[in-house]
């Protein structure tokens, strides 16, 4: 009974969902991705190569009845679908990340404010925590002033 309670939370992970999920997607997509070669590309594809029946080619080893045939031509269409999959697939990749990175963007880039190290927008001229001002202060002093203002000046409400 300890084994079927093991194998139940086994199952009842989100790991083994998400895996599940991920291999029947995949096969989906793969579907996809080969009709696309198969139908649109290799079609182009036959045309550059004069309609060569690539399955055709092959070498008989031996006379008669036994002799061994070595299908090359199979070999030769195998790379080349494998390698239309690997583009089109490529160019699939292409797409979503050129669409991802508008859709979530990178975040902006930040620098630690030198007084109170919080993560601020690297274009900050005040720090939104301490309220510092950041631009042309001296990092360790603990007014943020600027190096030109004197604190006779400071008007305190």
């Amino acid at each position: 009974m300890k084994i079927v309670q093991e194998f139940k939370a086994f199952i009842a992970r989100g790991r083994v969902f998400d895996l599940a999920i991920a291999v029947v997607m995949g096969g989906a997509f793969n579907a996809i991705v080969t009709s696309v070669v198969n139908d649109l590309i290799m079609p182009l594809l036959s045309i550059i190569t004069m309609g060569t029946d690539f399955s055709a080619l092959m070498i008989t080893i031996g006379t008669g009845e036994n002799a061994a045939n070595l299908t090359y031509g199979n070999f030769i269409a195998a790379v080349i679908q494998f390698l239309m999959i690997a583009l089109v697939i490529f160019f699939l990749i292409k797409a979503y990340n050129r669409f991802a990175d508008k859709k979530f963007g990178e975040a902006p880039p930040t620098k630690t404010c030198p007084f109170c190290t919080s993560s601020i927008a690297e274009a900050a001229t005040r720090c939104p925590h301490c309220t510092s001002v950041l631009d042309a202060c001296k990092p360790g002093s603990s007014t943020g002033l600027l190096d030109d203002q004197p604190q006779d000046d400071l008007v305190i409400m």
